[in-house]
């Protein structure tokens, strides 16, 4: 049976730390671990919404539900930070136009007791604010009914909230 590249890599990285530790004297089990495991760690701000983004449209218009080869992404926030909260308007890049979403639920975590997604969902709005869809097909975050007045008619089309 021949072993994979990723094998080989660990085979020879293996063999490299027992050399060094023959050699030195020295235990570097915590170094070869480091090494062969490749880990990665991701900040919060890599899980926020920011430019470049991919994004999912979770409302059932036409233009978010139509398949096309390149996913929804992030091209601009519209706040000071450049780092986008639930709430927040962004503007898209989706099948080579541009529309304004509304950011129903992120990655990242937030504040206590506040729902963290497994995706970065946004609904498509028109540029005054209205809905272009007509429901939302997942739960949105409750933060959204604080900030009721701004976002009354996109909490009118949802169906279920966290």
């Amino acid at each position: 049976m021949q072993a994979g590249p990723c094998q080989s890599d660990r085979m020879s990285v293996g063999y490299q730390m027992a050399l060094l530790n023959r050699r030195f004297g020295l235990s570097l089990t915590h170094l070869s671990n480091a090494v062969i495991q490749r880990q990665f760690s991701i900040t919060g701000a890599c899980q926020a919404i920011q430019k470049l983004t991919r994004v999912r449209v979770v409302d059932n218009s036409a233009l978010g539900n139509t398949p096309y080869h390149r996913p929804p992404k992030c091209i601009h926030v519209y706040n000071k930070t450049g780092v986008g909260k639930v709430g927040d308007k962004i503007l898209l890049a989706i099948k080579g136009e541009k529309k304004k979403a509304l950011i129903v639920g992120h990655k990242m975590p937030g504040p206590t007791m506040t729902p963290r997604f497994d995706s970065n969902n946004v609904v498509l709005i028109e540029d005054n604010g209205n809905p272009i869809g007509t429901r939302i097909k997942t739960p949105i975050s409750c933060t959204l009914r604080r900030r009721e007045g701004e976002f009354s008619k996109v909490l009118a089309i949802a169906r279920n909230f966290v």
